[in-house]
């Protein structure tokens, strides 16, 4: 039966990162047109009606009142920050790029864990932790031409803003519901990013409406799919999956940029890829050891 529902996961799970990758393909189309910060409230706007319905239909509007405000407001800024430097990393970067520095937040979300959780780390993750910024660095390479320009930093800051974030989702999941928790994200992006986009508010083309529409679906699929991937699988067989996104980034990259990358960010991209994965396999031995 587990395996059965691993299988039906992991095919959500493959659905929703290619959901989530369509989402970035339409953030990458309209970087270059609107500011970084209209481009997250356009993000956040598009998904409220999908969000707000996800309320309605999953135990109704009482539910939103009863959470803890003052982290999801916290919650909320991170949102915006993760957007905005998402949005001007991809002005300047590929996909397939964007994705080999962001693969470094599981790294992160461990680290923060161990930092703010007080969740211990044993001596073989922190190797593993190590070996994983050694992927960043190869892919950033300071001394090289690689990605360590102020696109790749931004990714770079996305990544700590995105790990950040996972620790509150931890912590208010404790009491908040799914629910709650994606609506007022959405809800503070749109509010919060559309507020400072105003005095730079660009009209938007004609021609940008069906990237705005990507961008809806991509993220509210996504948003979905990874909900209900985590519910009826494991998580140590689950998420690993997030990695495929770099072949769709690849696949974007070459099909609407004609750009592929190069293979020293294959490479460490590669090295990222191989510690997040170790990293859950060592997370799911833990737990079988706790839990017989």
């Amino acid at each position: 039966m587990q395996r059965s529902d691993n299988l039906r996961g992991a095919a959500i799970m493959l659905v929703a990162v290619g959901s989530f990758s369509v989402m970035d393909a339409g953030l990458k189309i309209l970087s270059p047109h609107y500011s970084p910060m209209q481009v997250a409230a356009l993000r956040g706007i598009a998904a409220l009606p999908l969000a707000l319905g996800y309320v309605l239909l999953h135990g109704g509007l009482g539910q939103l009142l009863r959470v803890r405000f003052g982290i999801h407001l916290f919650r909320g800024v991170l949102g915006i920050a993760s957007l905005v430097t998402f949005t001007y990393g991809l002005r300047r970067l590929g996909l397939s790029e964007t994705y080999s520095i962001f693969f470094v937040a599981p790294v992160l979300i461990t680290v923060f864990a161990a930092l703010f959780l007080g969740e211990r780390i044993g001596r073989r993750r922190w190797l593993i932790i190590a070996l994983g910024f050694v992927g960043t660095l190869i892919v950033l390479r300071p001394t090289g031409r690689g990605a360590l320009t102020l696109s790749g930093v931004a990714i770079l800051c996305t990544a700590v803003t995105y790990a950040a974030s996972a620790i509150t989702t931890r912590v208010l999941g404790k009491t908040d519901s799914t629910q709650s928790m994606v609506f007022w994200l959405v809800a503070m992006v749109a509010a919060g990013a559309g507020a400072l986009a105003l005095p730079e508010w660009r009209p938007i083309q004609r021609e940008h409406w069906p990237a705005i529409g990507l961008i809806a679906a991509g993220g509210s699929v996504g948003q979905w799919g990874i909900t209900e991937a985590f519910k009826r699988g494991e998580a140590s067989f689950i998420a690993p999956l997030e990695y495929t996104a770099l072949l769709w980034g690849i696949g974007f990259d070459w099909f609407l940029w004609h750009t592929l990358p190069g293979p020293i960010t294959l490479l460490g991209a590669g090295i990222i890829i191989a510690c997040g994965v170790a990293l859950l396999r060592r997370e799911r031995v833990h737990a079988e050891a706790e839990h017989p």
